[in-house]
């Protein structure tokens, strides 16, 4: 029988818990999306198979679920035809549904997305020349209410699986073309030059900076991210993934230690007063045990920066003073770090105005006149709601009747 002790979740309670273990959906079938082989193989020996058979066809079908991206098993070339059928009605290969993408004048990409249950999220692709970077959500909602965020106007309503975590990662490279050659046809053909299909920008590394605190999701994300960096898996180096948090101090060293990604830091003040304001985390986690959690991070070095992201706000944490502050935090604690400066992103309800281009190069100068590593980063996908600070989903920003609308069109379009 399933394990059905529910996550023990930090700081804020959860409102509607996530199961830790596998649940078998309404048809009774299980999705093996988000599990690791030996969980696969459990899951098999539990359904009839001998446990040398079940590792056999558990590394099977994690190789052709997560390494070449497919959704049927009947498309698992080297697995007995006999066999596949007997798959099928047991389990499933589900990723999250796309209700909607949007695409950006500047190239920038978001999908909508729904979970099974029916709770609607996002994430956005972000193309540059060198990289493509995916910015994954891990909660439905957020907790932290930070004020400058459009996303802390939401509530928080569940965390995301391990499957909802890394289905989004599965589902852009479906989008981008990004599996093997063949790999959706069941043909394992061999591959040149990376064997990708791509739309010419291939998604080279990870953020988990989507909607909510990924460390108050803390187990989800790590099993998530395993599975991403897995060499059988999505195989992508921990070097190309940053994790962001907004301070939750307790579980910054286990973060380091179990997951080993680079971490970013959502600091955005450097005194008490203005980050308790904008980042009330502050209030429970204060400045000084952050940094010093930050000081403590391991692998931290000057090959692995941490990140700090500051949000620029007109008169509010944008001085000279500010500026020299942070400098001196930073030098203090004897950071390996850097700065991105980032242009406050406006949203309707906001309570705060963006710097100006001026005062923030002026900031950005005195940080980098100091030997940090201060660029300012530019807005993308400002057009679609997809930029810094503006994830909200949009059943919460467009009409029912508008979202019913662009479902009729998506199901004509299918046929």
């Amino acid at each position: 029988m399933a394990d059905t002790n529910l996550m023990q979740i930090p700081g804020h309670i959860d409102p509607v818990p996530v199961p830790r273990d596998v649940t078998p959906r309404t048809d009774g079938r299980i999705d093996l999306v988000g599990l690791p082989r030996p969980r696969i193989a459990e899951l098999f020996v539990a359904a009839g198979l001998d446990s040398k058979a079940a590792r056999l066809r558990a590394k099977q079908v994690f190789h052709w679920l997560y390494h070449r991206g497919v959704t049927d098993f009947e498309a698992m070339t080297d697995i007995a035809k006999t066999m596949r059928p007997w798959l099928a009605e047991r389990f499933v290969l589900d990723r999250p549904e796309v209700v909607l993408a949007q695409h950006s004048s500047d190239g920038t990409r978001k999908w909508l997305l729904r979970t099974s249950d029916g709770h609607e999220f996002e994430m956005v692709f972000i193309p540059d020349d060198d990289r493509g970077t995916l910015c994954v959500s891990s909660q439905v909602g957020c907790t932290l209410n930070c004020r400058f965020c459009h996303t802390g106007t939401m509530r928080l309503v569940r965390n995301l699986t391990p499957g909802e975590i890394v289905g989004q990662v599965m589902l852009a490279r479906d989008a981008l073309g990004e599996w093997p050659k063949g790999a959706m046809d069941g043909l394992d053909t061999e591959e040149d030059e990376g064997g990708y299909r791509a739309d010419g920008r291939l998604l080279t590394n990870i953020v988990m900076m989507g909607m909510g605190e990924p460390l108050y999701n803390f187990e989800n994300v790590r099993d998530a991210l395993r599975l991403v960096m897995d060499c059988e898996g999505l195989a992508l180096s921990k070097r190309r993934i940053t994790l962001s948090t907004s301070g939750v101090v307790p579980l910054m060293a286990r973060c380091g230690e179990e997951i080993g990604v680079h971490l970013a830091v959502s600091l955005h003040a450097v005194s008490k007063e203005v980050r308790d304001e904008i980042v009330p985390i502050n209030r429970k986690y204060g400045l000084e045990e952050l940094l010093q959690a930050c000081a403590d991070y391991p692998s931290a070095s000057n090959a692995r920066r941490i990140t700090f992201e500051y949000v620029m706000l007109k008169d509010k944490n944008d001085s000279d003073a500010d500026a020299r502050e942070l400098v001196r935090l930073i030098k203090h604690y004897r950071l390996p770090a850097k700065v991105n400066l980032i242009p406050f992103n406006p949203w309707p309800g906001a309570n705060y105005e963006c710097s100006s281009p001026e005062r923030i190069r002026r900031f950005s100068e005195i940080v980098f006149d100091a030997g940090i590593s201060a660029p300012i980063r530019t807005p993308r996908g400002r057009d679609i709601d997809a930029a810094c600070g503006q994830l909200k989903t949009a059943a919460q920003k467009m009409s029912r009747a508008e979202l019913d609308r662009l479902a009729d069109e998506k199901q004509a379009a299918l046929g």
